[in-house]
């Protein structure tokens, strides 16, 4: 089974960071995105697309990652995300992520098939973060970052399973949803939160 490499990150100069981000699809919580600069020296063993890891395994390829590359984070809140949409919210996401790198990137590569609008030397690769480290790397830590964000938005608002489902459709989260209603976090731009009326608690 193919595994990320830096074959298609040796053309383009240097530094060079890789993007991606996690959170399109779940019904509550922000969208968040990551930027990495990772050393081609000191590379952690194992780095893949975050969906083809263990939770043990990411946790641990998160921490090594952050200890020895250059980590940007970028969040689009869930008013930006109803006021935007989720694409444009996940452009935005990324935008900040690179902002926030203590090094100006020479080249980002994007994972997908579109790219943020920025003035800056890009590109972007369909099924990047199972092709390339760096984006593989992103796809890492956005998604540790972002179940972080949910399992500490789960204590603030219980009953709907975040802590498990990181705020995906699930069963149990659609049930919770119909009975409690959204709370302040829930997207509403969403068909299947739309049609129920704001939580009035904010927690």
């Amino acid at each position: 089974m193919a595994v990320p490499s830096f074959d298609l990150e040796h053309p383009h100069p240097t530094p060079l960071a890789g993007v991606d981000e996690a959170g399109r699809g779940p019904l509550a919580g922000p969208v968040v995105a990551a930027a990495v600069i990772l050393d081609r020296n000191c590379c952690p063993a194992g780095i893949n697309d975050s969906k083809k890891l263990t939770a043990d395994a990411r946790a641990r390829l998160c921490a090594e990652i952050r200890a020895c590359a250059h980590v940007g984070i970028g969040i689009a809140t869930v008013e930006e995300i109803d006021d935007i949409n989720i694409l444009w919210a996940s452009m935005l996401a990324m935008e900040r992520a690179v902002a926030a790198l203590a090094h100006e990137p020479a080249m980002v590569l994007v994972d997908g098939n579109r790219l943020p609008r920025w003035q800056r030397p890009s590109r972007a690769i369909i099924g990047g973060d199972a092709l390339c480290l760096s984006i593989a790397a992103a796809s890492i830590i956005a998604k540790e970052e972002r179940d972080r964000m949910m399992i500490e938005l789960d204590i603030v608002h219980p009953g709907y399973g975040w802590a498990q489902n990181k705020g995906y459709g699930t069963p149990a989260h659609l049930a919770s949803l119909a009975q409690l209603g959204p709370t302040p976090v829930h997207r509403r731009s969403f068909a299947p939160v739309a049609q129920y009326r704001l939580f009035a608690i904010a927690g």
